[in-house]
C-alpha cells in the first residue's frame, strides 16, 4: 500500500470540492461537478442528520455473529466464490480488493486483502460489519444497494471525512426473481483512481448473478441470445423452467431479452413459457432432446427473435434430468393459445384480422386467451 496518500489532479479536487460546498454546504439540490447519485447521497445523509466531520467506527464483530452472517447468506456466498476468487487475481498488482455484502450493506465475504492492507482497509473487509449509507454514509456499497446501477466514487465523494480515503466501485446483485440480493465492491484506500473498475464489478456482479440463477432448482435451461450474436457468457440470457413450463428462475439478462415488466408482473400466479414465446413451448423440450445440442430460433409476442439453446436441467431433488427422457405431453389448451398469439402477432395485434385468418370468431380469441388476448 502506499505510505502516503497520491495526491488528486487539481482539477478533480476542485470539481470535488466545489461539489461539496454546493450541496454539503449549502444544501443545494445538486452538482454539476458529481453523478447525481452522490448528490442526492450526500443530501439523505445530511437528512439523517450527519455532518461531514463525525467519527465513522467500523465496529468489531463476534466470531459467533460472522458464522451466523456467514450461515445466513450461504448460498449467495457460495455463488459468489469463485468469482471473487478470480477477481483478487485480477486485481492483485493494484490494491484494490473485493467484497461482497447482503442486500442490507452488511459484509458477508471479502477476497484479496493485501497483506500489509492499511487499518481502514482491514476494518472494512470483516464479515459482519454494516456498510451501509445507514452506518457509513456515501460509499459504493450504500450507493449501488441504494441506485440499483454501478457506480464508482473516489475520495472526497464520500461523504464523512474518515471515509475520504477510499476509492471503490460497486455494482448490484439481482437474485433469480429480479430482487437485490446484495452487492458487489472493489475497494482500496489512498489508491489511484481506477474508474474502469465499475465496469469490471458490473461484469463480475452478472457472472454471480448467473450462478445464483444456475444453483435453482430446474427441469429445462434455455439459453438465450440474439440471432448471430456469439456474446460473452456475462451477456446470455438465463432462463428456467420447471416440468410443466412455468419460470422458475432467470437472469438479468433474460428478463431485459424477453420484457422484463410481462417477467415481474407475475408475482400473483407463476409465469409460463407460453407467456413469453410466440409458439407451443413443448418445441423447447423437442430441442433438448436432440442430441446434438442445437440452438433454435425462437419468436417473442413482440414480433422479436431470439436464440434459444435449451438444455436438461437440474429437477428439484438435485439430479439431472436425463437426456432421453419424454417431452412433457402439450396441455391443449396450451397449444391452441400459442397458436393463437401467433397469429394475433403476425397480425400486429389485430385480433378481428387474426380471427379471419384463423376462421373462429373475435369473441373466441378473447375468450382463449382470457386478458392477455385483449
Amino acid at each position: 500500500m502506499h505510505s502516503n496518500p497520491p495526491a488528486l489532479p487539481p482539477e478533480r479536487a476542485a470539481q470535488i470540492a466545489q461539489a461539496r460546498r454546493e450541496v454539503i454546504e449549502s444544501a443545494a439540490p445538486d452538482s454539476p461537478r458529481v453523478a447525481p447519485w452522490i448528490s442526492r447521497s450526500w443530501l439523505r445523509c445530511l437528512s439523517a442528520g450527519h455532518r461531514p466531520q463525525q467519527r465513522v467506527s467500523f465496529d468489531a464483530v463476534s466470531a459467533q455473529h460472522a458464522r451466523r452472517m456467514s450461515e445466513r447468506n450461504r448460498g449467495l456466498v457460495a455463488a459468489a466464490r469463485p468469482v471473487l476468487d478470480r477477481l483478487a487475481r485480477a486485481i492483485a498488482d493494484t490494491g484494490y480488493f473485493a467484497i461482497l455484502t447482503d442486500a442490507r450493506g452488511v459484509v458477508i465475504d471479502a477476497r484479496g486483502l493485501p497483506p500489509n492492507a492499511e487499518r481502514a482497509a482491514t476494518n472494512i473487509a470483516r464479515v459482519g460489519v454494516d456498510l451501509s449509507e445507514r452506518a457509513v454514509g456515501t460509499s459504493a456499497i450504500g450507493a449501488a444497494l441504494s441506485e440499483l446501477q454501478p457506480v464508482w466514487l473516489h475520495r472526497g465523494e464520500h461523504f464523512f471525512d474518515d471515509t475520504s480515503v477510499f476509492s471503490c466501485a460497486g455494482a448490484p446483485l439481482f437474485g433469480h426473481d429480479g430482487r437485490c440480493v446484495g452487492m458487489l465492491d472493489l475497494s482500496a484506500v489512498n489508491a489511484v483512481e481506477r474508474p474502469e473498475l465499475r465496469q469490471l464489478a458490473a461484469l463480475s456482479a452478472r457472472s454471480i448473478e448467473n450462478a445464483l440463477v444456475l444453483r435453482e432448482p430446474h427441469d429445462l435451461l434455455v439459453r438465450l441470445n440474439w440471432p448471430g450474436w456469439g456474446g460473452h457468457a456475462e451477456s446470455e440470457g438465463l432462463l428456467c423452467l420447471d416440468s410443466d413450463g412455468h419460470v422458475t428462475a432467470s437472469n438479468a439478462a433474460a428478463r431485459e431479452m424477453v420484457n422484463q415488466s410481462a417477467m415481474t408482473a407475475a408475482s400473483s400466479s407463476p409465469l409460463h413459457a407460453s407467456d413469453l414465446f410466440a409458439l407451443p413451448w413443448t418445441v423447447l423440450w423437442d430441442a433438448a432432446r436432440r442430441a446434438d445440442a442445437t440452438p433454435i430460433e425462437v419468436p417473442l409476442w413482440s414480433g422479436l427473435r431470439l436464440q434459444a439453446l435449451p438444455l436438461a436441467g437440474r429437477g428439484s431433488d438435485d439430479a439431472m434430468t436425463a437426456a432421453g427422457a419424454p417431452a412433457p405431453r402439450p396441455r391443449l389448451r396450451d397449444v391452441e393459445a400459442a397458436l393463437i398469439r401467433k397469429a394475433v402477432a403476425e397480425a400486429r395485434g389485430n385480433v378481428a384480422e387474426a380471427a379471419r385468418v384463423l376462421g373462429i370468431s373475435r369473441a373466441t380469441v378473447y375468450r382463449k386467451l382470457g386478458h392477455r388476448g385483449r
